[in-house]
């Protein structure tokens, strides 16, 4: 995710009144259904197209349980944790250790994971002492800022790693991933980004139309980013606070903005549709909540522009005002239909000769479900392409684009932001090692 975190450094996305967790409807302990009160998506007041149903394709039998492997969790708050249950539920899987940067966190989380505590590693050196102690395959679940380090020693000491997403917060965070994604396909490992959408029946068959020529030609898109508000206390002596109670979202370094943090969901979902990502944007953006400490956004709309002339609207927000506009979805609109891929509420193509209407389901937590399972079978069978980690790549790449043109008043295309190759900079001083 975009997820912040929860009691520690690893994350969850909580805001005051309704957690980002929750707004994913994600209840830790299950999975719930995958509609919170941000998400509560408007329909369209056109009428509902009869469902077309996808035609029905032989399911391939599960994938068996052969053997353990040994995984270590990195970020042990709500979404750590949730993801590591979901982990232990495939069977496939022992956990051999976990690292979170706060001790307390890093045991109890241990604990329940059936993790003896001397390989329950804290402090900022916390991952790299997991990966050194023999696990096998890397879960990295903790603050974005950290993970291209943390994925250069996993795939540098030959682990497989299983990572969230936003894959980076800059640009040469970005770029080192690119490099890491085909170092690891050299090195014969397994390297998979976590993105949930694209692995929706429903979705699926809404691309797929979309790809078919079902709109005509494609005129713009319009996205909805639209979460609650992370917690944005003063800052303290060192940035060990923020990495408490979903915080480093308000931090752009840390997390990278919402556009990055937590719109990356659906800006992926464009991504994977249009298979390519814009060439330029330009956009505003605005931070008009009282005494803010972070230099978060509150609220902002960037235009994307794709080589072809398409243009992609994305609005973004990050506030809690009981909005009931459709979040982390996105509209394509062509001559003659308009379709719709989202993670709640009804996906479609209107008008045209292609009508489907269909409901996405539990996206995130059966994403998650899926690719837990594919590592497992990527890893036992030896399959190595790990076409994830580009598109992460593009995405973020995309998402960071939209940030800086939004913040900049400006016009700036995807090879100038590139060619800046800017750098996001944390002071750790003061920090445990």
């Amino acid at each position: 995710m975009p997820e912040p975190i929860n009691s520690s450094s690893s994350d969850s996305e909580t805001r005051p009144d309704l957690s980002r967790r929750e707004l994913m409807g994600m209840a830790l302990a299950a999975s719930a259904p995958l509609l919170g009160a941000a998400a509560l998506a408007a329909e369209p007041k056109a009428a509902e197209p009869k469902a077309a149903e996808p035609k029905a394709e032989p399911k391939a039998a599960p994938f068996p349980i052969t053997r353990k492997i040994k995984a270590g969790l990195v970020g042990c708050g709500g979404r750590g944790m949730w993801i590591a249950n979901l982990f232990k539920q495939h069977g496939g899987y022992e956990f051999h250790g976990v690292a979170d940067y706060f001790e307390s966190v890093a045991q109890s989380s241990g604990k329940a994971l059936g993790v003896p505590p001397e390989r329950c590693f804290s402090g900022l050196s916390s991952c790299k002492k997991l990966i050194d102690s023999g696990a096998e395959a890397i879960i990295l679940k903790d603050v974005p800022y950290f993970y291209p380090e943390h994925a250069k020693d996993a795939i540098e000491a030959g682990r497989h790693l299983y990572m969230a997403k936003p894959i980076a917060t800059d640009v040469p965070g970005c770029l080192a991933l690119e490099a890491l994604g085909k170092q690891a396909t050299a090195k014969k490992l397994v390297f998979l980004v976590d993105y949930q959408l694209p692995l929706s029946p429903a979705n699926i068959e809404v691309a797929a139309r979309i790809r078919e020529g079902a709109l005509g030609p494609l005129g713009h898109i319009v996205s909805y980013g639209f979460c609650g508000a992370a917690a944005d206390p003063p800052k303290g002596k060192t940035i060990e606070g923020r990495l408490r109670g979903q915080v480093w979202i308000s931090d752009i370094a840390l997390g990278g903005d919402n556009i990055v943090a937590y719109d990356i969901h659906i800006l992926d979902g464009v991504q994977w549709v249009m298979g390519k990502r814009p060439v330029g944007a330009c956009g505003r953006s605005r931070t008009f909540r009282p005494n803010p400490h972070g230099d978060r956004c509150d609220c902002g709309v960037a235009v994307f522009e794709y080589d072809d002339g398409v243009i992609w609207t994305h609005l973004s927000q990050g506030l809690n005002n009981n909005s009931e506009d459709a979040s982390l979805s996105a509209c394509f609109y062509g001559l003659s239909a308009t379709a719709r891929i989202a993670y709640w509420a009804r996906v479609y193509v209107r008008g045209g000769p292609r009508h489907f209407a269909g409901d996405p389901g539990s996206v995130y937590d059966q994403g998650a479900i899926t690719n837990i399972a594919a590592f497992y079978q990527n890893v036992l069978e030896g399959h190595f392409e790990n076409p994830t980690v580009q598109r992460a790549v593009d995405g973020t790449l995309t998402a960071i684009l939209g940030r800086e043109a939004s913040a900049r008043r400006r016009y700036l295309t995807m090879d100038e932001l590139i060619k800046e190759n800017k750098r996001l900079e944390v002071d750790l001083a003061g920090m445990k090692a």
